[in-house]
């Protein structure tokens, strides 16, 4: 039987300043601590330009991930929406871009976040949800020529004044299209957010999206909504253990091995720990270790059935 959880590794870091040497340096670290796979944020290395791919750019790019033993995927825009209804042309052109991207550096799955508008009545959702669908079967189909993954993540609402679709209407969104190069993307953390916002219960919204899913996002929190978003340094967050903190495996209380003892995913998933590298170097080897035992509670389960 096919291993269901095949790579476990970490994202990258962005410089912000359009250096890839940082990319590289990054790499390097996280083929060091012996993690099978790297998420590139190519959404800040000035790869894309007016929807265009920078050839010069990109010539350097592979470069520097051919110099790494890793199995790669790839982080599209943050502000990737296909709810964007003024932007929507732009949105697709440069999602196109970016699975063009992960054809240059081989990579196998392309993260798109589900889309956000201001909050409307059922008929106007309902509108926005059909938009979302359209596009996302217009770019499954692109990647499906690539042979990538279009990933489909759930993300959290800031204010009640904000659209989003609940973890489980992702996995909804995903079953309708039942395209093969279409899957959800369980960000448990995002999902702990937004199910607290909401009063809904977050492990039974993250099992209604396990046989979707393809692909993971694993890190810490408490699940506390932006209650307060001012802090004067990050630390104070963490502290009072509100937001998306991305922290490491056993900082928050997410009871991880639970979930992953519960769970099952499609074969062939990655899982990626999306931790802040400079702030936590010191813990991410710790986090890879325990990141291996829950794929095996999953994978060992597989071979058992």
């Amino acid at each position: 039987m096919t291993e269901i959880i095949t790579a476990i590794g970490f994202s990258t870091g962005v410089s912000g300043k359009g250096d890839l040497s940082r990319l590289d340096a990054s790499l390097g670290r996280i083929a060091a601590l012996g993690a099978d796979a790297a998420e590139l944020s190519l959404y800040g290395e000035d790869l894309i330009a007016g929807g265009r791919v920078l050839p010069d750019r990109v010539h350097k790019l592979e470069q520097i991930v051919r110099r790494h033993d890793l199995r790669y995927t790839v982080h599209g825009q943050i502000v990737s929406n296909f709810m964007d209804e003024q932007n929507l042309p732009l949105q697709k052109t440069v999602v196109r871009a970016m699975l063009e991207l992960c054809d240059q550096v081989g990579a196998g799955v392309l993260v798109h976040h589900c889309g956000k508008a201001a909050m409307t009545d059922e008929a106007g959702r309902d509108r926005l949800d059909a938009i979302e669908r359209e596009a996302l079967a217009e770019l499954a189909e692109v990647a499906r020529g690539y042979g990538v993954k279009l990933a489909f993540e759930n993300i959290f609402g800031m204010d009640d004044s904000e659209y989003r679709q609940t973890p489980a209407e992702v996995a909804d969104t995903v079953r309708a299209l039942n395209h093969p190069n279409l899957c959800t993307l369980i960000d448990f953390s995002h999902a702990y957010i937004e199910s607290t916002r909401r009063g809904l219960d977050w492990r039974a919204q993250i099992r209604s999206m396990a046989s979707a899913t393809g692909h993971l996002h694993v890190h810490d929190s408490f699940g506390r909504p932006y209650t307060m978003t001012k802090f004067y340094e990050p630390s104070e967050a963490v502290a009072l253990g509100i937001g998306d903190l991305h922290l490491p495996l056993g900082w928050g209380d997410i009871a991880w091995e639970e979930i992953f003892t519960e769970l099952r995913f499609q074969p062939d998933t990655v899982m990626i720990l999306e931790l802040n590298a400079d702030r936590y170097d010191a813990e991410l080897g710790n986090s890879l270790a325990r990141a291996r035992r829950l794929a095996d509670l999953v994978n060992q389960r597989a071979l058992a059935a």
